[in-house]
């Protein structure tokens, strides 16, 4: 009887075609386990709406050459594609919290409903689109 090889990399998703925006307020979002994460970056290209960046060296607290990356949280779709890679692939950083339990651990965090870029919350428009 022959079986098939294990295929490891079977519950990663793969990389989106496009980058999507946020319809609905989502169920669940993604919070970034700093001491955790070693900043190796595998779980950008997976993220959907782009929203997971590099936290830059004077933000993060620890001593660490490279810094750990951080989820913009007013856009996260709460899809939990970059905790799975960040699990299979790397080293258990990302956590997907219920927004109950996030709105909780983080009152000083907005959630809307609607997708609203960083551009429009700091109110300028001279920032370029780099289409790829």
């Amino acid at each position: 009887m022959k079986t098939k090889p294990y295929d490891h990399y079977k519950p990663v998703a793969d990389l989106p075609d496009e980058i999507s925006h946020k319809k609905r307020k989502p169920r669940a979002m993604a919070v970034v386990d700093d001491g955790n994460c070693t900043g190796c970056k595998v779980c950008v290209p997976f993220c959907p709406v782009d929203c997971i960046e590099v936290t830059p060296k004077e933000e993060h607290a620890f001593s660490s050459p490279i810094p750990p990356v951080r989820v913009r949280y007013n856009e996260c779709i709460g899809c939990s594609i970059c905790a799975r890679v960040c699990t299979k692939l790397t080293w258990d950083a990302i956590h997907m919290l219920s927004l109950q339990n996030f709105q909780a651990a983080f009152p000083e965090v907005d959630i809307s409903d609607n997708f609203i870029s960083a551009t429009a919350l700091s109110g300028s428009s001279d920032t370029a689109v780099i289409e790829i």
